[in-house]
């Protein structure tokens, strides 16, 4: 045992001798020193070669910089496959082609006796009918090629699939399996065949079924090889026919190749051949197994005469990915890709010189110009005259993209919606494509575009048995069985087709989901169509006339009326106008703006339970889920305050008898632009809520009742003429500001009998249930509080926080707020997104990182700078991207630019750029640039910390996560608001407090079922005059500034300003650090001794306690999470 041990371990001392010193020769190999280059005086200054003069011209005139020539170059090396992953590929490729070429013959059977097949593996596919004629027995292939993308060598990452063609044996087929489905079950049965051969080895891992581009007709069997490789790529086995098997004119769109009477087993009265409706959809299926390899061949020969064509087949694929158009049933895949830049190649549209950016540029550009469900296009260059024509193939087909043969159509399965969804697509890129203020390679080829942050309304299709029913009330059966019982694909362009009719001038784009490709093991039957994920539709609306609830017709003697009628069915009604008109018309309902928004739904549930027997209990309308976070009626308060403070800067204008004249009067709070979360409501008090205080003659709260109504004071700043009069001491202006609040409140007072409490800051008015806070503004006033006289009688100018604050409040904001209201007009939904926006930061206790400001900001870029996308349409896509922004922006190396009113030029864009990264560290973490603010970032200037930015971004990220997948994925939990509830287990200490004494309790996330009195009359018509109640009165907000004014050098604190029942608390890190006596800084410490050192450490007893003081009465209790605290 013992000279067992001691070989053991002299062994292991070897081993590790070889393996340091393999290290050490490894390192020595890597250490590589660099010694500059010596050059020749001829070679240093030899004149550029026609390829780098080339180079940099391309980089002059192509490319906004140089940095996106470069990032694109780099994209090409990501995601094209590497020469050791090519050598993994082909080597499971010999592998399996070798496994194929072995596979056993079995004695000819009847196509329906499957008693061949061991029950391990199923028939990959629905044999609906259940029986059909024919013979089949195993046999090696006739040969096995490779064909698609890896073939040609435009396979990218990182999904990797190399597709191999194995040609059926001649003794599989017979001449007239073309006819009702016996060819694609032969293919299906042969797959079956190569999976129960293929099982025994140890090479394949794992054997799975799936059907090309969700066509049921082409079931496929995909492979994965075994080991570390498993996850890398996969092969998909194709059957295919052999080349000229069939004559492709017996596949002629107008064709029939499935019997009726076979199909639904019911005996026809006139059996006769011209009497089938034709086949286009089954044709063309089968047609495609004939021609894979020369579509390989001719690709091939083309991609051979441009240098950059697999590179600009890559960027496509690349463009197409980002935006979901390249998988699943109908999709615009990588193949169809490749054959149009083919098509341009062979027309001549693009030169064979061109670069892979001048090929995606120009393939953008011709998707953009060409409706191809009007005029189609054909790479076929002298078709034969049994070829079908473009008409002929439009007639069949709604997207007409006809192969080299002439025969196939490429874009048999593409609905017109995706099509158009195609030409949008690339119309918004080429738009954005030249703005200099866009990162055009982010948008164009990093930025994904899923439909639910893509579509204003969303909606989906969920119980999609009842589509069968949809099929019969339309009498499809001809449909059907051309798409081989698929109802779902049958009903689909009808539903389109109704939806498209129905909607109008409604929307710009209806898009539907690409239904992915099922994948299912070999050992389990294929999954009925029924098992499909639910089909989502997107719309993307026009804001302009999206919501309006009255669909006006055709007139009571137009011809058009029974067809207007037929659409709307009883919803349709004879109505006069007041210009005298007497049409057809459609009432909706819809009385606020948060109802008119959802006029669309009204519409597509009457559409489809009329005309498609979809009930709507089996439509799930997602467009407006988040949207009751925040109050439906927020639109309608907000423009009822507008009005008030319209109607009160015309009376401020009018007023006579002031020393000076007013300038101007501009609103400066977020409620005059439609962003305040809870818009300020027209109050009526209950006086015996209050008592009357005999000086003020104001309403004060009664200690034994509930806190009252919080009252938002609403800031109006009024500019006065500047005059010599004014003093230059910034005493004196204050003194003479108070003055004029004084003489406005008497006008007001004297001519409108407004109740009005003037103090030296501002003038408080009563007007309508709203209370107006009026701030008198002198322009020259921040430029005195700047001066400052020397001993020496020197004049210095010096900036101050006085100032700042001065010209944020009476410059600033007002100007932001004028430029934002203005936003709202161009765009409805802009308020509602900065109240859903406001709304989740508030929730998530970053509300004083991210102010109210800086958040209307931040969202008015989403819809100046929409781009990749179109300014949102509703308030749910606007509030997703504008999480997606907060997430994802590259806030540390690029400035957000706001380009409000359009005043910034490129030439302005390359400033804020230069001056930004030419000061980075010295500026604010989020920087917003303005007009006119493009160096500081006012807004942001104080805060978030780069902790709490990366906090945000990192809570955001989860956020929309989790909405996204609640939204579209209808079997979770429905409850939208879980992403306003903010995790509390990361804090230290949590102060509860009490309800009671919560003003803004009601708004809350979740607010409690139980309701406080708060002394506000319900459904009052408020009125002017009478005693002015306590304004601005939040004891949890002036509890929270006593508590960072005592404690913010040792915690943080958070509270959601909107009905938060919660403060959180978090310890700085410094305070668990224990620090030299002092006797200066003892505030909340306590002296430790140890030795003949004297320290203090916080009294986390006596700060809790202080907490509880200081809020005594609405504090309820303190949490400590003791565990959580490291000393």
């Amino acid at each position: 045992l013992t000279t067992c041990e001691t070989s053991k371990s002299e062994n292991h001392e070897e081993e590790e001798a070889d393996r340091s010193k393999r290290i050490r020769s490894e390192e020595e190999k890597e250490v590589v020193v660099y010694h500059p280059v010596k050059l020749s005086r001829n070679d240093l200054y030899r004149p550029p070669t026609a390829e780098e003069l080339n180079q940099l011209k391309e980089a002059e005139s192509l490319f906004h910089c140089s940095l996106l020539k470069m990032q694109m170059e780099e994209l090409l090396k990501e995601v094209v496959l590497s020469e050791h992953r090519k050598q993994q590929i082909d080597s499971f490729i010999q592998t399996v082609t070798k496994l194929i070429q072995t596979v056993p013959k079995t004695p000819k059977v009847e196509v329906n006796d499957m008693s061949w097949l061991s029950g391990a593996v199923k028939v990959p596919f629905l044999l609906l009918p259940k029986t059909t004629k024919g013979k089949f027995c195993m046999a090696p292939p006739a040969s096995v090629d490779l064909i698609g993308s890896y073939a040609l060598g435009t396979c990218i990452k990182p999904h990797i699939r190399v597709d191999m063609a194995v040609t059926l044996p001649a003794e599989v087929l017979q001449p007239k399996d073309f006819l009702n489905q016996r060819y694609p079950r032969k293919r299906a049965l042969y797959l079956a065949g190569l999976a129960q051969h293929l099982q025994s080895s140890s090479e394949v891992v794992t054997l799975r079924f799936s059907c090309l581009h969700g066509n049921r007709l082409r079931p496929i069997l995909l492979l994965t090889p075994s080991g570390k490789d498993s996850s890398s790529f996969t092969v998909g086995v194709h059957a295919c026919l052999p080349p000229g098997y069939f004559k492709p004119s017996r596949f002629h769109p107008k064709r029939n190749n499935i019997r009726t009477e076979w199909y639904t087993g019911l005996k026809t009265s006139n059996p006769g051949k011209s009497s089938e409706p034709p086949t286009p959809h089954y044709n063309n299926s089968i047609l495609g197994d004939l021609l894979p390899r020369s579509h390989l061949q001719f690709l091939s020969a083309v991609s051979s005469k441009c240098s950059a064509f697999a590179d600009g087949v890559a960027l496509l694929k690349v463009w197409l990915h980002q935006r979901q158009l390249d998988q699943g049933a109908g999709c615009f895949n990588g193949f169809l890709a490749s054959m149009l830049l083919a098509y341009l190649l062979i027309s001549h549209r693009i030169s064979s010189t061109m670069t892979a950016y001048q090929l995606l540029r120009n393939s953008l550009n011709f998707i953009a110009s060409t409706d191809l469900t009007v005029s189609g296009i054909s790479l076929a260059k002298n078709p034969d005259p049994t070829a079908p024509s473009l008409a002929d193939f439009h007639d069949a087909f709604q997207v007409v993209f006809v192969d080299p043969s002439g025969h196939l159509n490429m874009c048999a399965d593409v609905t017109a919606c995706t099509y158009k969804q195609l030409q949008h697509e690339a119309s918004v890129s080429m738009h954005f494509w030249d703005d200099p203020s866009v990162d055009g390679f982010h948008c164009l080829l990093m930025t994904p575009k899923p439909m639910i942050r893509t579509s204003d309304h969303v909606f989906q299709l969920c119980d999609l048995v009842k589509l069968q029913s949809s099929c019969k009330k339309q009498n499809l059966l001809c449909e059907l069985m051309d798409h081989s019982g698929d109802y779902i694909h049958t009903a689909l362009p009808f539903i389109l087709s109704l939806l498209q009719r129905g909607l109008g001038q409604r929307i710009h784009l209806l898009a539907h989901s690409l239904t992915p490709s099922p994948v299912w093991s070999v050992e389990s039957e294929a999954p009925k169509y029924k098992t499909q994920p639910p089909l989502s539709f997107g719309l993307l609306l026009n804001p302009e006339i999206s919501a309006a609830v009255l669909e006006r017709g055709p007139p009571a003697d137009s011809s058009k009326v029974p067809e207007f009628r037929q659409l709307w069915g009883p919803r349709s009604e004879l109505r006069r106008f007041q210009d005298g008109a007497i049409t057809e018309a459609v009432l909706w309902e819809g009385k606020s703006m948060y109802q008119k928004r959802l006029v669309p739904k009204q519409i597509i549930t009457h559409l489809l339970q009329l005309h498609a027997d979809i009930p709507e209990s089996s439509v799930r309308f997602v467009g407006a889920l988040v949207d009751d976070v925040v109050p439906s009626t927020g639109e309608e308060e907000s423009l009822v305050v507008v009005q008030s403070y319209d109607d009160l800067s015309r009376k401020l204008w009018k007023l006579e008898g002031l020393p000076l004249s007013i300038t101007a009067v501009q609103g400066a709070h977020p409620a005059l632009r439609y962003t305040q979360v809870f818009p300020p409501e027209p109050l009526v008090l209950d006086h015996s809520f209050f008592d009357r205080d005999k000086i003020s003659r104001s309403l004060v709260p009664k200690d034994v009742k509930p806190c009252p109504q919080y009252i938002t004071p609403i800031t109006v700043i009024c500019h006065m003429e500047g005059s010599g009069k004014w003093p230059h001491d910034r005493l004196a202006i204050r003194h003479i500001r108070a003055a004029f609040h004084i003489s406005l409140a008497e006008l007001l007072k004297k001519d409108h009998n407004y109740t009005c409490r003037p103090c030296p800051t501002h003038l408080d008015v009563w007007k309508n249930g709203l209370a107006f806070r009026i701030q008198v503004a002198y322009h020259r006033e921040p430029q005195v509080l700047r001066e400052r006289v020397t001993a020496e009688g020197l004049l210095v100018v010096r900036d101050n926080e006085e100032a700042q604050a001065l010209e944020m409040a009476t410059i600033h904001k007002p100007l932001l707020t004028s430029m934002l209201h203005g936003l709202q007009q161009q765009h409805p939904c802009f308020g509602a997104v900065c109240r859903l926006a406001k709304r989740w930061l508030a929730a998530q206790l970053f509300s004083d990182e991210i102010t109210e400001d800086a958040a209307d900001l931040l969202v008015a870029s989403l819809f100046l700078q929409p781009a990749p996308f179109t300014a949102p349409g509703s308030p749910q896509v606007g509030f997703l991207r504008f999480l997606h922004l907060l997430s994802s922006f590259d806030w540390r190396n690029n400035p957000l630019v706001v380009n409000l009113n359009n005043q910034l030029t490129a030439a302005d864009y390359t400033e804020i750029k230069n001056d930004f990264m030419a000061s980075r560290d010295s500026l604010p973490v989020m920087f917003l640039a303005t007009p006119k603010d493009k160096k500081l970032s006012l807004w942001t200037r104080r805060a978030p910390s780069i902790q709490m930015l990366q906090r945000v971004m990192m809570v955001a990220a989860e956020s929309l996560k989790v909405l996204e997948c609640q939204l579209m994925d209808g079997s979770q939990m429905q409850d939208v608001r879980v992403v306003m509830r903010p995790p509390l287990e990361a804090y230290d200490v949590l102060i509860h407090l009490n309800p009671n004494q919560v003003p803004l309790l009601g708004q809350a996330v979740d607010p409690p079922a139980v309701t406080f009195n708060r002394g506000v009359v319900p459904n009052g018509a408020p009125q002017s005059g009478g005693p002015l109640p306590v304004i601005d009165y939040n004891p949890v907000t002036l509890y929270l500034m006593e508590l960072r004014e005592a404690f913010g050098d040792l915690a943080l604190f958070f509270c959601d300003p909107y009905g938060g029942t919660v403060i959180s608390v978090l310890w700085k890190p410094k305070t668990f650090v224990s620090a030299p006596f002092k006797t200066s800084q003892i505030t909340a410490r306590t002296v430790e001794v140890m030795g003949e050192e004297v320290k203090t450490i916080p009294n986390f007893g006596a700060i809790l306690e202080d907490f509880r003081v200081l809020g005594k009465g609405l504090v309820k209790s303190v949490e400590a999470k003791t565990e959580k605290w490291a000393f």
